[in-house]
């Protein structure tokens, strides 16, 4: 059996990624959501104002992300996730966390059984965040946050594809044009389509 194609978005916080998820689930799509703000809005439902400092967050986030996608593998071939691992990675890094085995066994599997597709969707900031209880970062930190996940995608050989800020129904038209095309090869050039 065939492994699920499964796509990424990724990119700054407040870029829209969770905007263009749903709008992709309306569509049919199977969208897999993301895993640390599901996380933060659980612990912060039994008191803990910033989940984020908690020593085995990163690993939650991990953890929670494989149970997401080993149930979207019985559900569809083709998959787009709001993040993956790899963003786990570049959150500890912006954490200044180290790697913990729930996450460092995540990052095995994806070098060794090449679980995402190479192509990545680097969803463009829209020039402003919205800070949410999730959310406690300024514009300035989520670019740098943004640039982040990009150099640990491109160490990771994927191909970053820019869906700049847009109407939503654009940047949507964008990612569909992309998961409709023959299988692309991994590269770890850019391509600003």
């Amino acid at each position: 059996m065939a492994q699920p194609r499964r796509y990424v978005l990724t990119g700054a916080p407040g870029a829209g990624k969770t905007t263009l998820i749903q709008a992709l689930r309306r569509r049919g799509h199977l969208v897999v959501p993301e895993a640390a703000t599901d996380i933060i809005a659980a612990r912060q439902a039994q008191g803990c104002v910033e989940p984020w400092r908690e020593p085995e967050f990163v690993d939650a986030v991990a953890r929670l992300q494989r149970r997401r996608r080993v149930a979207a593998d019985a559900n569809g071939d083709l998959q787009i996730h709001d993040r993956s691992p790899l963003c786990t990675l570049a959150l500890a890094r912006h954490l200044g966390r180290p790697v913990g085995p729930a996450l460092a066994a995540e990052l095995d599997l994806i070098l060794r059984q090449k679980l995402y597709q190479p192509l990545v969707f680097l969803i463009g900031p829209l020039g402003f965040v919205t800070r949410t209880a999730a959310r406690q970062i300024d514009y300035a930190e989520s670019l740098a946050f943004a640039h982040m996940h990009e150099q640990v995608y491109a160490a990771y050989g994927h191909r970053l594809v820019d869906v700049p800020a847009g109407p939503v129904h654009e940047r949507v038209a964008l990612i569909e044009q992309h998961l409709s095309a023959p299988e692309e090869g991994t590269s770890r050039s850019r391509d600003f389509t």
